[in-house]
């Protein structure tokens, strides 16, 4: 089998982000494991513009999960194992795309799927900004009850943890209009706003789920995590066939 360039790029991508995380440690064992697989199905089953989106995840949570971290340490709201993320967290953040990268393998050309895969990874950083830089603001309220509660609970929102998320999901929105695809049929401007959008209101379903069923112990934070990336994608496939 000839091999072309995109897999040359997709590989070399994938090389680049294990040492970046080996180098800035990004990633314990397990997560460098994780993320070659997850690396390597989303590049060589989706294409490799996609894993552009998912270093950037990787590079810009890592930061935000180590920002002020002795802060967070004495409030027990630090990330185990010193921020270092673990397969768990690959597998949450990147097992939406990864599923619709096998789809692509599956059945190819649909143009829906560009769009699907990069909102999970715009929910993803939104999350992971309002959870890492939110925390540590006193301001914050229960999602469902909008009640005070203390910060970093699960479920609850605040002012800057609300701020750090629009900016996360835009951070990814710019990402993914750049490398959108040449012959894709969705204004740069509209998948922009429309991915802005969904990696915001993925971050609320993130903290619905937090709230509802993370506290009450029927689901774990890495699920809670993996069902809001999965829901961006879901909303993606909806609004593609809703309004474009």
């Amino acid at each position: 089998m000839e091999i072309g360039q995109d897999e040359i790029i997709s590989v070399g991508l994938v090389l680049t982000l294990l040492l970046l995380s080996r180098v800035r440690d990004l990633l314990d064992n397990s997560g460098l494991f994780a993320a070659t697989i997850t690396g390597l199905t989303v590049s060589l089953l989706g294409h490799w513009t996609w894993l552009i989106a998912l270093l950037s995840f990787l590079v810009i949570g890592s930061l935000a999960t180590k920002w002020k971290l002795e802060e967070k340490k004495l409030l027990s709201l630090e990330e185990a194992n010193e921020g270092l993320r673990g397969w768990r967290n690959v597998l949450a953040n990147g097992g939406a795309v990864s599923i619709i990268a096998l789809y692509n393998f599956i059945s190819p050309g649909e143009e829906w799927i560009y769009f699907a895969a990069i909102a999970s990874i715009s929910v993803a950083l939104s999350d992971t900004l309002a959870s890492e830089i939110g925390s540590l603001d006193v301001r914050t309220r229960s999602i469902t009850t909008l009640k005070s509660v203390p910060a970093g609970t699960n479920g609850g929102m605040s002012p800057t943890g609300t701020v750090a998320a629009l900016f996360g999901a835009i951070l990814i929105s710019f990402i993914g209009m750049v490398f959108s695809p040449e012959n894709s049929t969705i204004p740069e401007i509209t998948l922009f706003i429309l991915l802005t959008i969904i990696g915001w209101l993925g971050c609320q379903i993130d903290s619905l789920l937090g709230a509802l069923l993370e506290n009450r112990g029927y689901l774990g934070k890495h699920s809670v995590n993996f069902l809001a990336t999965l829901s961006g994608s879901l909303m993606a496939i909806f609004s593609y066939h809703q309004f474009l």
